[in-house]
């Protein structure tokens, strides 16, 4: 059995969002999913898309999915590619289909002379790290990421300082 790798659109929205709750529930997570499926469906369309999408199917069923998004290195000087999220179904893994997802995305960066491909992981996360190493990836040691959210990005928006 092989993995076939598809383009996700607006009609897969749907399966989008059940692919986001289910990786929201793996890493305990679930209370911070805002989005709907209308937002993920926004999203994935229109002439300039915000967000990209693949699924990994498995004879024809949907078992994985990456969602990912152009970035860009004024270091590089040129776009690279942010994976949001790469989730398969834990009954799909350790049968390629993580390693076939990341692979199209790297096949992507090489044809489109992207020069990133970059992701983050959860610290607790050994499996996924493990995995992840394995393909030859690297922490990027000395960088934190940060974010700002809710009330905080609000006020910011506002000039106002906490």
């Amino acid at each position: 059995m092989s993995v076939s790798i598809r383009s996700a659109g607006p009609a897969d929205a749907a399966l989008v969002y059940a692919f986001i709750r289910e990786l929201a529930a793996y890493e305990d997570l679930s209370d911070e999913v805002a989005a709907t499926e209308a937002d993920i469906a926004a999203a994935l369309s229109g002439p300039s898309p915000r967000a990209f999408a693949e699924i990994a199917e498995q004879d024809g069923a949907p078992v994985g999915f990456s969602l990912w998004f152009y970035t860009f290195s004024s270091f590089v000087g040129r776009c690279g590619i942010w994976l949001e999220d790469l989730y398969v179904r834990p009954d799909q893994r350790g049968r390629g289909t993580g390693r076939a997802l990341i692979e199209n995305l790297a096949r992507r960066c090489r044809d489109e002379r992207l020069g990133r491909l970059e992701w983050s992981v959860l610290d607790w996360n050994a499996p996924s790290i493990a995995f992840y190493e394995s393909l030859g990836a690297r922490p990027n040691a000395g960088w934190t990421v940060y974010r700002t959210t809710g009330e905080a990005l609000a006020r910011l928006a506002e000039g106002a300082a906490d």
